[in-house]
């Protein structure tokens, strides 16, 4: 017959965790990071969807102009006919035209604030924001004999202003 020696475990007492060189790393690594952190501004634009159903007109509104991004260049519509047609230069749309014209309409109607942009579904993205961007705002050099100011007093070392021209843009697909 075997016998079984029954030997009494020892209880081991528990170890405590050293966080000192935790500690110590998070010490180092939070200033660290909050000094290589880039701080950014995020600016939205709120842009509204055009709807078919239960608007009023573009005869009720007055005046609303349509920019529609197409292959071939760019149109720019009251909503019923096309004003204008500006076609691309060198392969790539002509924004500086775009932009006069926008000028034009802005000043034949200047208490229009709304517009919408339209555009063929095979036109990249990126050309939507061009767009938009034109749309809303043109940059003008001003000259001024004692140096151009911004709102805050300062000089404009460029002489650049940016006025305000369509704010309130629709975006869609062209028809």
């Amino acid at each position: 017959m075997a016998r079984r020696h029954h030997y009494k475990r020892r209880e081991k007492d528990a170890h405590e965790i050293d966080v000192t060189t935790f500690l110590n790393l998070m010490v180092v690594l939070l200033p660290f990071l909050l000094i290589t952190a880039v701080f950014s501004r995020l600016s939205i634009v709120e842009l509204n969807l055009p709807s078919t159903a239960g608007g009023p007109t573009p005869n009720e509104l007055g005046f609303r102009p349509e920019v529609i991004v197409r292959d071939a260049g760019i149109e720019i519509s009251n909503g019923a006919a096309i004003i204008a047609t500006i076609p691309k230069v060198d392969d790539e749309y002509d924004l500086k035209t775009l932009s006069n014209f926008m000028v034009e309409l802005k000043q034949q109607y200047p208490e229009q604030d709304a517009a919408s942009v339209l555009m063929e579904r095979q036109i990249p993205y990126d050309y939507l924001i061009q767009v938009m961007d034109v749309v809303r705002s043109v940059e003008i050099v001003e000259e001024n004999p004692d140096g151009p100011q911004d709102p805050d007093g300062l000089q404009d070392p460029d002489g650049l202003q940016l006025y305000a021209l369509f704010t309130e843009i629709s975006v869609g697909d062209a028809p």
